[in-house]
Protein backbone atom coordinates (compact mmCIF):
# COMPACT_ATOMS: atom_id res chain seq x y z
CA UNK A 1 0.00 0.00 0.00
CA UNK A 2 2.88 2.38 0.76
CA UNK A 3 4.33 1.88 -2.74
CA UNK A 4 1.04 2.81 -4.41
CA UNK A 5 0.77 5.96 -2.30
CA UNK A 6 4.35 6.92 -3.08
CA UNK A 7 3.74 6.41 -6.81
CA UNK A 8 0.71 8.73 -6.74
CA UNK A 9 2.69 11.30 -4.80
CA UNK A 10 5.47 11.11 -7.41
CA UNK A 11 2.95 11.53 -10.26
CA UNK A 12 1.44 14.58 -8.57
CA UNK A 13 4.90 16.07 -8.07
CA UNK A 14 5.83 15.58 -11.74
CA UNK A 15 2.55 17.07 -12.99
CA UNK A 16 2.94 20.09 -10.71
CA UNK A 17 6.48 20.63 -11.97
CA UNK A 18 5.60 20.73 -15.69
CA UNK A 19 6.78 24.06 -17.15
CA UNK A 20 4.06 26.48 -18.21
CA UNK A 21 1.31 24.39 -16.63
CA UNK A 22 1.39 25.90 -13.20
CA UNK A 23 -1.78 27.38 -11.83
CA UNK A 24 -2.31 30.73 -13.57
CA UNK A 25 -2.08 33.95 -11.63
CA UNK A 26 -5.61 34.98 -10.76
CA UNK A 27 -7.07 38.03 -9.10
CA UNK A 28 -7.53 38.03 -5.36
CA UNK A 29 -10.99 38.86 -3.97
CA UNK A 30 -11.63 42.52 -4.74
CA UNK A 31 -8.42 42.90 -6.78
CA UNK A 32 -8.62 44.33 -10.29
CA UNK A 33 -6.56 42.63 -12.97
CA UNK A 34 -4.36 44.86 -15.13
CA UNK A 35 -6.60 44.39 -18.14
CA UNK A 36 -7.09 47.38 -20.39
CA UNK A 37 -8.82 46.06 -23.51
CA UNK A 38 -12.56 45.71 -23.21
CA UNK A 39 -13.01 46.60 -19.55
CA UNK A 40 -15.73 45.32 -17.29
CA UNK A 41 -19.38 46.23 -17.58
CA UNK A 42 -20.16 49.70 -16.30
CA UNK A 43 -22.02 49.89 -12.98
CA UNK A 44 -22.72 46.15 -13.03
CA UNK A 45 -25.39 46.65 -15.70
CA UNK A 46 -26.29 43.88 -18.11
CA UNK A 47 -24.16 44.58 -21.19
CA UNK A 48 -25.63 45.59 -24.52
CA UNK A 49 -24.36 43.64 -27.50
CA UNK A 50 -24.81 44.47 -31.17
CA UNK A 51 -25.68 40.86 -32.03
CA UNK A 52 -28.61 39.49 -30.02
CA UNK A 53 -30.21 36.11 -30.60
CA UNK A 54 -32.49 33.79 -28.72
CA UNK A 55 -31.16 30.64 -27.13
CA UNK A 56 -32.93 28.64 -29.87
CA UNK A 57 -31.20 30.68 -32.61
CA UNK A 58 -27.77 30.15 -31.00
CA UNK A 59 -28.43 26.39 -30.74
CA UNK A 60 -29.26 26.24 -34.46
CA UNK A 61 -26.20 28.23 -35.56
CA UNK A 62 -23.49 26.85 -33.30
CA UNK A 63 -22.15 23.31 -33.08
CA UNK A 64 -22.82 21.56 -29.75
CA UNK A 65 -19.17 22.19 -28.72
CA UNK A 66 -19.38 25.88 -29.68
CA UNK A 67 -22.67 26.28 -27.81
CA UNK A 68 -21.18 24.65 -24.71
CA UNK A 69 -18.16 26.97 -24.78
CA UNK A 70 -19.70 30.22 -25.99
CA UNK A 71 -23.17 30.20 -24.41
CA UNK A 72 -22.76 27.87 -21.39
CA UNK A 73 -19.30 29.29 -20.58
CA UNK A 74 -17.70 25.87 -20.87
CA UNK A 75 -14.06 25.02 -21.50
CA UNK A 76 -12.59 22.56 -23.96
CA UNK A 77 -10.14 20.00 -22.61
CA UNK A 78 -6.52 21.26 -22.54
CA UNK A 79 -4.30 20.41 -25.52
CA UNK A 80 -7.29 19.38 -27.67
CA UNK A 81 -8.17 22.61 -29.50
CA UNK A 82 -7.32 22.94 -33.19
CA UNK A 83 -5.51 26.29 -32.72
CA UNK A 84 -3.49 25.40 -29.63
CA UNK A 85 -0.30 24.80 -31.63
CA UNK A 86 -1.08 27.01 -34.65
CA UNK A 87 1.87 29.26 -35.55
CA UNK A 88 0.72 30.99 -38.75
CA UNK A 89 -0.65 34.41 -39.57
CA UNK A 90 -4.15 35.72 -40.14
CA UNK A 91 -6.88 36.82 -37.79
CA UNK A 92 -9.01 34.87 -35.37
CA UNK A 93 -12.71 35.71 -35.49
CA UNK A 94 -15.49 34.97 -33.03
CA UNK A 95 -17.09 31.69 -34.15
CA UNK A 96 -20.53 33.06 -33.23
CA UNK A 97 -20.58 36.42 -35.02
CA UNK A 98 -17.38 36.84 -37.09
CA UNK A 99 -16.00 39.75 -35.05
CA UNK A 100 -12.20 40.03 -35.36
CA UNK A 101 -10.90 39.05 -31.92
CA UNK A 102 -7.15 38.29 -32.14
CA UNK A 103 -4.31 38.54 -34.63
CA UNK A 104 -2.12 35.50 -35.27
CA UNK A 105 0.86 37.79 -34.73
CA UNK A 106 -0.13 38.19 -31.06
CA UNK A 107 -0.35 34.44 -30.42
CA UNK A 108 2.41 32.90 -28.32
CA UNK A 109 3.29 29.49 -26.88
CA UNK A 110 2.25 29.41 -23.23
CA UNK A 111 2.17 25.62 -22.68
CA UNK A 112 -1.13 26.06 -20.83
CA UNK A 113 -3.10 23.85 -23.25
CA UNK A 114 -5.15 26.55 -24.97
CA UNK A 115 -4.32 29.20 -27.58
CA UNK A 116 -2.76 32.21 -25.85
CA UNK A 117 -2.59 35.80 -27.09
CA UNK A 118 -0.88 38.83 -25.57
CA UNK A 119 -3.47 41.37 -26.69
CA UNK A 120 -6.78 41.53 -28.60
CA UNK A 121 -6.80 42.63 -32.25
CA UNK A 122 -8.39 45.94 -31.26
CA UNK A 123 -9.28 47.66 -28.00
CA UNK A 124 -12.96 47.08 -28.81
CA UNK A 125 -12.65 43.39 -29.76
CA UNK A 126 -13.44 41.99 -26.32
CA UNK A 127 -14.95 42.86 -22.97
CA UNK A 128 -13.88 41.50 -19.63
CA UNK A 129 -15.81 40.76 -16.48
CA UNK A 130 -15.07 39.26 -13.07
CA UNK A 131 -15.66 35.50 -12.91
CA UNK A 132 -15.77 33.78 -9.53
CA UNK A 133 -17.12 30.44 -10.76
CA UNK A 134 -15.55 27.11 -9.80
CA UNK A 135 -14.11 28.53 -6.58
CA UNK A 136 -11.64 30.78 -8.43
CA UNK A 137 -11.41 34.52 -8.98
CA UNK A 138 -10.61 35.13 -12.66
CA UNK A 139 -11.34 37.58 -15.43
CA UNK A 140 -13.65 36.31 -18.17
CA UNK A 141 -13.19 37.39 -21.80
CA UNK A 142 -16.26 37.77 -24.02
CA UNK A 143 -16.77 38.96 -27.60
CA UNK A 144 -17.62 42.65 -27.65
CA UNK A 145 -20.09 42.19 -30.51
CA UNK A 146 -22.20 39.20 -29.36
CA UNK A 147 -21.18 38.50 -25.75
CA UNK A 148 -19.97 34.96 -26.47
CA UNK A 149 -17.68 33.49 -23.81
CA UNK A 150 -14.17 33.11 -25.26
CA UNK A 151 -11.98 32.24 -22.26
CA UNK A 152 -10.09 34.12 -19.54
CA UNK A 153 -7.23 36.60 -19.23
CA UNK A 154 -4.39 36.31 -16.72
CA UNK A 155 -1.50 38.57 -15.62
CA UNK A 156 1.23 36.07 -16.45
CA UNK A 157 1.86 36.80 -20.14
CA UNK A 158 4.91 38.12 -21.96
CA UNK A 159 6.02 41.76 -22.22
CA UNK A 160 5.00 44.35 -23.12
CA UNK A 161 1.40 43.70 -21.94
CA UNK A 162 2.10 41.02 -19.34
CA UNK A 163 -1.28 39.50 -20.25
CA UNK A 164 -2.22 36.00 -21.37
CA UNK A 165 -5.57 35.73 -23.08
CA UNK A 166 -6.26 32.01 -22.68
CA UNK A 167 -8.93 31.29 -25.32
CA UNK A 168 -10.90 28.20 -26.34
CA UNK A 169 -10.21 27.10 -29.94
CA UNK A 170 -13.90 26.22 -30.26
CA UNK A 171 -14.78 29.90 -29.84
CA UNK A 172 -12.56 30.94 -32.75
CA UNK A 173 -12.50 30.73 -36.54
CA UNK A 174 -9.20 31.40 -38.30
CA UNK A 175 -9.13 33.67 -41.35
CA UNK A 176 -5.70 32.98 -42.87
CA UNK A 177 -6.33 34.96 -46.08
CA UNK A 178 -6.15 38.39 -44.52
CA UNK A 179 -2.82 40.19 -44.43
CA UNK A 180 -4.17 43.61 -43.56
CA UNK A 181 -4.62 44.98 -40.08
CA UNK A 182 -7.92 43.99 -38.45
CA UNK A 183 -10.43 46.79 -39.02
CA UNK A 184 -13.44 45.71 -36.96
Amino acid sequence: MKCASLRWLAVLFVVAALPGCEKPRTAEKGEEMNVEAGNTDKNGDKPDFEVRKTDEEWRKELTPEQYYIMRDKGTEAPHTGRYNEYKGHGVFRCAACGNVIFSGDQKFESACGWPAFSTPANADSVRTAPDDSHGMVRTEVVCDKCGAHLGHVFNDGPPPTGLRYCINSGALVLDEKTDEEPQE
